[in-house]
């Protein structure tokens, strides 16, 4: 049996759609394919109540029998932290736990995919960051890293340090087009010439950018004022602070865009309705539009959420909602399949079974 964890140089790097999609090519390639996220850290409450989608989705996407508890074994919540801190969580018997949980999960599997937690050192205060378990499973490492210029260069090699021989190799993920000519003349040959395996690098793709309205409001805790459609992905967020003249022009620059103003800003609101980019309004301070707003937000179909925080909290909110790239549903799954079967060596880093197949 092959085990592969997925882990990240940071947070928010998309680790969760390659694991999902690895695991599901291999799954639609005829291989028995199991998957575990040991250390579960997206939560609603500081009780350990989790809502991580990962393994639910996984269940789905790979018709797994298995319970929550057994695909996430260790909830990481701020409670659990507090308590590690206080000595109320036992480190080997945290270990004890998710290798017996991995065990079962992994009988009669060809592949095991492995999800690290939020980052590489996620975990480090039991002694289980994503190093550590892949020591414990006997796993092979695939590090996802992100790369905007040269300095990013430090913290890859850091992680490769870190992670020693359990090191499989990198795959970069969400790679600008400008970016793209440096990392290939440049940056690859550099880590291979180090000997790092460097599998491929997936572009950055609008569907996997950005976070539908829907989600956002959602995740923000906002109320939909207007009865429109929420489906629209939002990428990147404009704040309006200027006068509706000077708006107007910055707005019809945008693409795919939020703006994000106080509710009392009639002139943005007017501005901001009248730009085709501008595929949302979110209004801060609890003051609500006026009628004749909402009529042309309605007419526009945009939709106006309203929150009850002050326009920079509101701001680093919903820029901390599409950095964190969230895998949502199949779709996005199968968008990332497609991205790494064009752009990664797959068949290195999960078998080539149809290969195997023919020659036998």
């Amino acid at each position: 049996m092959n085990t592969l964890l997925i882990t990240a140089t940071e947070e928010s790097t998309g680790k969760t759609a390659i694991s999902l999609a690895l695991a599901t090519i291999a799954h639609e390639r005829g291989q028995s394919v199991g998957y575990m996220k040991p250390k579960g850290t997206r939560l609603q409450s500081n009780v350990g109540k989790t809502l991580d989608e990962d393994p639910m989705l996984a269940r789905e996407l790979l018709d797994l029998d298995a319970e929550m508890h057994e695909l996430e074994p260790v909830v990481y919540s701020p409670t659990f932290i507090d308590g590690a801190m206080r000595g109320r969580e036992d480190p080997t018997e945290l270990r004890e736990q998710i290798r017996t949980q991995f065990d079962g999960l992994a009988e009669g599997r060809d592949l095991m995919v492995v999800e690290g937690g939020g980052s590489l050192t996620t975990g480090g205060i039991v002694g289980l960051t994503d190093s550590d378990i892949a020591g414990l499973l006997d796993a092979d490492v695939l590090l996802v890293a992100d790369y905007t210029q040269p300095a990013d260069i430090d913290g890859i090699l850091a992680a490769v340090d870190d992670l020693g021989e359990d090191l499989a190799g990198i795959v970069f993920n969400r790679i600008a087009d400008t970016a793209f000519e440096e990392l290939n003349s440049d940056v690859i040959p550099f880590l291979e010439s180090k000997g790092i395996e460097v599998f491929g690098a997936v572009p950055q793709e609008t569907d996997l950018a950005g976070v539908s309205i829907a989600d956002l409001a959602d995740e923000l805790g906002a109320d939909t004022l207007t009865d429109v459609d929420t489906d629209a992905v939002v990428e990147r967020f404009l704040v309006g602070a200027m006068g509706g003249d000077e708006a107007l022009r910055y707005f019809r620059r945008a693409r795919d865009a939020a703006v994000i103003t106080g509710g009392d800003r009639s002139d943005i609101h007017t501005a901001a309705l009248e730009a085709s980019g501008v595929k949302c309004l979110i209004l801060t301070g609890g003051h609500r539009p006026s009628p004749a707003i909402l009529g042309r937000a309605a007419e526009a179909n945009t939709p106006v959420l309203q929150i009850n925080t002050d326009t920079l909290t509101a701001v680093e909110r919903a820029e901390s909602v599409v950095r964190s790239g969230r895998t949502r549903d199949r779709r996005t799954v199968e968008t990332m399949a497609d991205l790494l079967t064009e752009r990664v060596d797959v068949d290195a880093l999960i078998g080539d079974v149809e290969a195997a197949d023919t020659d036998e």
